[in-house]
């Protein structure tokens, strides 16, 4: 247990004194970047998967 907490706080003071946190407005450029090209992923996604099941339909009712 006591290697534990000294892992705890190892970690909490390299968070504190070495980590380089990003400014407020860097995270919001980068989050808000990652969302539109989510968005734009998943719509690619979805239209792909209606023009295949289309064709199937198409394909399967043919026969």
């Amino acid at each position: 247990m006591d290697k534990f907490i000294s892992f705890l706080k190892h970690s909490w003071e390299e968070v504190q004194h070495n980590v380089t946190w990003p400014k407020f407005s860097d995270l919001q450029s980068s989050s808000t970047l990652v969302l539109v090209a989510s968005l734009i992923f998943a719509l690619l996604v979805g239209v792909i998967d209606l023009v295949f099941e289309n064709a199937l339909n198409v394909f399967y009712t043919s026969f």
